[in-house]
Protein backbone atom coordinates (compact mmCIF):
# COMPACT_ATOMS: atom_id res chain seq x y z
CA UNK A 1 0.00 0.00 0.00
CA UNK A 2 1.00 3.29 -0.86
CA UNK A 3 1.51 5.92 1.52
CA UNK A 4 -0.40 8.29 -0.97
CA UNK A 5 -3.99 5.69 -0.98
CA UNK A 6 -6.31 5.10 1.85
CA UNK A 7 -6.45 2.65 3.86
CA UNK A 8 -8.90 0.24 3.58
CA UNK A 9 -10.06 -1.39 6.28
CA UNK A 10 -12.07 -5.06 6.11
CA UNK A 11 -15.31 -6.03 7.83
CA UNK A 12 -12.69 -8.67 10.02
CA UNK A 13 -10.09 -5.49 10.82
CA UNK A 14 -12.93 -2.93 11.57
CA UNK A 15 -15.24 -5.80 13.87
CA UNK A 16 -11.63 -6.18 15.50
CA UNK A 17 -10.78 -3.03 16.00
CA UNK A 18 -13.95 -1.85 17.46
CA UNK A 19 -14.10 -4.68 19.81
CA UNK A 20 -11.17 -4.76 21.52
CA UNK A 21 -12.02 -0.50 21.77
CA UNK A 22 -14.84 -1.34 23.62
CA UNK A 23 -12.99 -4.11 26.08
CA UNK A 24 -9.80 -1.76 26.75
CA UNK A 25 -12.23 1.10 27.38
CA UNK A 26 -14.36 -1.43 30.06
CA UNK A 27 -11.65 -2.30 31.13
CA UNK A 28 -9.42 0.75 31.62
CA UNK A 29 -13.15 2.68 33.56
CA UNK A 30 -14.32 -0.78 35.07
CA UNK A 31 -11.15 -0.99 37.05
CA UNK A 32 -11.33 2.35 39.20
CA UNK A 33 -14.79 0.19 40.38
CA UNK A 34 -12.99 -3.08 41.30
CA UNK A 35 -11.67 -4.38 44.99
CA UNK A 36 -9.30 -7.20 44.30
CA UNK A 37 -9.39 -9.93 46.47
CA UNK A 38 -7.81 -10.23 50.00
CA UNK A 39 -6.73 -12.98 51.81
CA UNK A 40 -9.25 -13.56 53.90
CA UNK A 41 -12.41 -11.93 51.13
CA UNK A 42 -13.14 -12.41 47.30
CA UNK A 43 -13.05 -9.39 44.62
CA UNK A 44 -15.99 -7.73 44.56
CA UNK A 45 -18.63 -8.35 41.31
CA UNK A 46 -16.80 -6.09 39.08
CA UNK A 47 -13.84 -7.95 39.43
CA UNK A 48 -15.02 -10.60 38.46
CA UNK A 49 -16.47 -9.20 35.75
CA UNK A 50 -13.02 -7.78 35.14
CA UNK A 51 -11.55 -10.52 34.80
CA UNK A 52 -13.79 -11.99 32.52
CA UNK A 53 -13.83 -9.88 29.91
CA UNK A 54 -10.00 -9.44 30.47
CA UNK A 55 -9.61 -13.08 29.34
CA UNK A 56 -11.75 -11.59 26.21
CA UNK A 57 -9.62 -9.10 25.47
CA UNK A 58 -6.85 -11.29 25.59
CA UNK A 59 -8.35 -13.68 23.34
CA UNK A 60 -9.45 -10.71 21.04
CA UNK A 61 -5.53 -8.86 20.88
CA UNK A 62 -4.68 -12.35 19.98
CA UNK A 63 -7.11 -12.78 17.38
CA UNK A 64 -6.20 -9.16 15.84
CA UNK A 65 -2.62 -10.22 16.08
CA UNK A 66 -3.12 -12.79 13.65
CA UNK A 67 -5.55 -11.67 11.36
CA UNK A 68 -2.71 -8.90 10.69
CA UNK A 69 -0.69 -11.90 9.90
CA UNK A 70 -3.16 -13.14 7.42
CA UNK A 71 -4.98 -10.32 6.03
CA UNK A 72 -4.78 -9.23 2.15
CA UNK A 73 -4.62 -5.11 1.02
CA UNK A 74 -4.18 -3.72 4.49
CA UNK A 75 -1.45 -2.70 6.85
CA UNK A 76 0.88 -5.65 6.72
CA UNK A 77 2.26 -6.71 10.13
CA UNK A 78 5.91 -6.11 9.62
CA UNK A 79 4.32 -1.84 9.57
CA UNK A 80 3.26 -2.27 12.88
CA UNK A 81 5.97 -3.74 14.10
CA UNK A 82 9.31 -2.05 11.99
CA UNK A 83 11.51 -2.16 14.78
CA UNK A 84 13.78 -4.44 13.59
CA UNK A 85 13.95 -3.30 10.00
CA UNK A 86 16.19 -1.07 9.45
CA UNK A 87 14.68 0.89 6.37
CA UNK A 88 11.19 0.43 7.93
CA UNK A 89 12.72 2.13 10.91
CA UNK A 90 14.37 4.81 8.28
CA UNK A 91 10.54 5.32 6.84
CA UNK A 92 8.87 5.72 10.48
CA UNK A 93 12.03 8.57 11.27
CA UNK A 94 11.49 10.29 7.59
CA UNK A 95 7.38 9.98 8.76
CA UNK A 96 7.87 11.41 11.93
CA UNK A 97 10.07 14.30 10.32
CA UNK A 98 6.84 15.12 7.87
CA UNK A 99 4.48 15.00 10.75
CA UNK A 100 7.27 17.86 12.87
CA UNK A 101 7.42 19.90 9.90
CA UNK A 102 3.40 19.59 9.19
CA UNK A 103 2.91 20.95 12.88
CA UNK A 104 5.49 23.82 13.25
CA UNK A 105 3.17 25.05 10.30
CA UNK A 106 0.75 24.35 12.15
CA UNK A 107 -1.26 21.78 10.29
CA UNK A 108 -2.58 18.51 10.78
CA UNK A 109 -0.28 15.99 8.75
CA UNK A 110 -1.62 13.60 6.37
CA UNK A 111 -5.41 11.61 7.53
CA UNK A 112 -5.82 10.41 4.13
CA UNK A 113 -3.44 7.50 4.24
CA UNK A 114 -1.82 4.99 6.21
CA UNK A 115 2.15 5.70 7.05
CA UNK A 116 4.70 4.12 8.56
CA UNK A 117 4.37 6.29 11.70
CA UNK A 118 0.96 5.68 12.35
CA UNK A 119 1.68 2.05 11.50
CA UNK A 120 4.07 1.41 14.12
CA UNK A 121 1.88 3.34 17.06
CA UNK A 122 -1.04 1.09 15.94
CA UNK A 123 1.85 -1.76 16.58
CA UNK A 124 2.99 -0.05 19.61
CA UNK A 125 -1.34 0.70 20.87
CA UNK A 126 -1.34 -3.42 20.40
CA UNK A 127 1.65 -4.30 22.12
CA UNK A 128 0.26 -2.10 25.03
CA UNK A 129 -2.91 -3.97 24.77
CA UNK A 130 -1.58 -7.76 24.50
CA UNK A 131 0.95 -7.00 27.54
CA UNK A 132 -2.03 -5.16 29.92
CA UNK A 133 -4.01 -8.61 28.63
CA UNK A 134 -1.60 -11.21 29.32
CA UNK A 135 -0.50 -9.78 32.66
CA UNK A 136 -4.12 -9.54 33.50
CA UNK A 137 -4.23 -13.92 32.70
CA UNK A 138 -1.31 -14.32 34.78
CA UNK A 139 -3.08 -12.70 37.61
CA UNK A 140 -5.70 -14.73 37.35
CA UNK A 141 -4.16 -17.85 37.97
CA UNK A 142 -3.40 -15.97 41.33
CA UNK A 143 -5.12 -16.67 43.93
CA UNK A 144 -4.44 -13.06 45.61
CA UNK A 145 -2.85 -11.07 42.83
CA UNK A 146 0.23 -9.27 43.76
CA UNK A 147 3.42 -8.34 43.44
CA UNK A 148 5.50 -7.63 40.22
CA UNK A 149 2.61 -8.93 37.61
CA UNK A 150 0.11 -6.62 39.39
CA UNK A 151 2.75 -3.49 39.57
CA UNK A 152 3.30 -3.92 35.25
CA UNK A 153 -0.15 -4.18 34.68
CA UNK A 154 -1.05 -1.39 36.81
CA UNK A 155 1.68 0.64 34.57
CA UNK A 156 0.51 -0.88 31.60
CA UNK A 157 -2.81 0.47 31.95
CA UNK A 158 -1.52 3.94 32.33
CA UNK A 159 0.38 3.15 29.02
CA UNK A 160 -2.96 2.00 27.69
CA UNK A 161 -5.23 5.43 29.07
CA UNK A 162 -2.48 7.27 27.22
CA UNK A 163 -2.41 5.76 24.07
CA UNK A 164 -6.62 5.42 23.97
CA UNK A 165 -6.65 9.25 25.00
CA UNK A 166 -3.77 10.09 22.18
CA UNK A 167 -4.73 7.74 19.89
CA UNK A 168 -8.94 8.53 20.01
CA UNK A 169 -8.04 12.34 20.36
CA UNK A 170 -5.83 12.31 17.09
CA UNK A 171 -8.91 10.19 15.71
CA UNK A 172 -11.14 13.65 16.38
CA UNK A 173 -8.69 16.28 15.41
CA UNK A 174 -8.13 14.88 11.93
CA UNK A 175 -12.07 14.11 11.23
CA UNK A 176 -12.73 17.74 12.67
CA UNK A 177 -10.09 18.30 9.98
CA UNK A 178 -11.89 17.25 7.09
CA UNK A 179 -9.86 13.66 7.16
CA UNK A 180 -12.44 11.11 7.22
CA UNK A 181 -11.07 8.97 9.65
CA UNK A 182 -13.95 7.29 11.88
CA UNK A 183 -15.79 6.53 7.99
CA UNK A 184 -12.70 4.51 6.95
CA UNK A 185 -12.58 2.85 10.01
CA UNK A 186 -15.97 2.40 11.69
CA UNK A 187 -18.37 3.49 8.10
CA UNK A 188 -19.31 0.68 5.71
CA UNK A 189 -16.90 -0.64 3.44
CA UNK A 190 -16.94 -0.49 -0.32
CA UNK A 191 -17.67 -3.47 -2.46
CA UNK A 192 -14.02 -4.21 -2.94
CA UNK A 193 -13.15 -3.65 0.49
CA UNK A 194 -15.36 -6.18 2.21
CA UNK A 195 -13.22 -8.66 0.11
CA UNK A 196 -9.75 -8.15 1.63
Amino acid sequence: MSMLEPARHSIATRLLHGTLLLAVLWQLIGSNFIERPRAAQPGNVMYEVHEVVGLSTLGLVLAFWLWSLLRRRETPLAALFPWLSAARLKAVGDDLARHWTELRQLRLPGGEAETPLASAVHGLGLLTALTMAATGAWLYTLPVPGGLVLEVHKIVANLMWAYVVGHAGLAVLHQLSGHRVLQRMFGRPSSGEAAS
